[in-house]
């Protein structure tokens, strides 16, 4: 069974509260979810949030949407993950965070069955293969995460999740897909760390949203090189490092 795991949580250094910032009607994760669910391969979506108090309302939107829900450690993300991965029986794991409300599930579908087909142990899409920042997907088997789980000790490797992962090329068999296309963009950044990210998603929506009804990388792509102006409003913005 492929699981879709999404962490989040209420605290946000650089942005308190994001994940429920109103866009176009709709809390920031409500179109996180409501993306995912369009997958075409996914066959489950389990929110992992902490067990503090200030997240119970993340907890009362996952039952809203009839959302699995776990709860554990707030900055031990990877023993977090890992308990949702074990309690709700996933064989594969897609990794999502809350922050990104342009993911797009054909593009998740693809790096799902890319690796599906390649029999690695960890397959991903990234901005420094030429990804747009936003529409990152990270597919690996429950065995994997089990492993990372019992032998990763750093504390960012704990609260990224995955960084034991990719940085063990010793350990795991890892395969990073290659952006081509219209969606080679890794100058865009579609992701949402602070105002100005917020401010850029909230324009996009307002010039593609419709009805409820998704829209995808080709068309924000098309609409933000047709309004080069927008592309400026978080231009400036640079991602935050691991273990800053």
């Amino acid at each position: 069974m492929i699981v879709a795991i999404i962490q989040a949580r209420v605290v946000a250094t650089r942005l308190p509260e994001k994940i429920l910032k109103d866009i176009s009607g709709k809390p920031m994760l409500w179109h996180v979810v409501n993306r995912l669910m369009l997958s075409q391969t996914i066959d489950d979506i389990v929110l992992a949030i902490p067990a503090s108090d200030q997240n119970d309302s993340l907890e009362d939107f996952a039952k809203r949407l009839k959302l699995h829900c776990f709860r554990g450690s707030e900055t031990d993300v990877l023993s977090r993950y890992y308990g949702a991965a074990v309690k709700f029986g996933g064989d594969v794991i897609v990794r999502v965070t809350a922050d990104c409300p342009l993911i797009d599930p054909r593009v998740t579908d693809s790096i799902i069955n890319t690796h599906m087909n390649s029999g690695v142990d960890y397959t991903t899409n990234d901005v420094e293969h030429g990804f747009t920042r936003g529409l990152d997907t990270e597919v690996f088997s429950v065995d994997t995460l089990a492993r990372a789980n019992q032998e990763a000790k750093q504390d960012y490797e704990r609260e990224h999740v995955t960084p034991y992962i990719y940085q063990h090329p010793d350990l795991f068999v890892l395969n990073f897909v290659e952006a081509s296309g219209k969606l080679k963009r890794p100058d865009l950044r579609l992701t949402v760390d602070t105002d100005d990210d917020l401010k850029l998603i909230r324009e996009i929506y307002k010039g593609l949203y419709r009805d409820e009804q998704i829209f995808y990388t080709d068309d924000v792509i098309e609409f933000l090189d047709s309004h080069p102006e927008l592309k400026a409003i978080n231009a400036h913005i640079r991602q935050k490092e691991l273990g800053k």
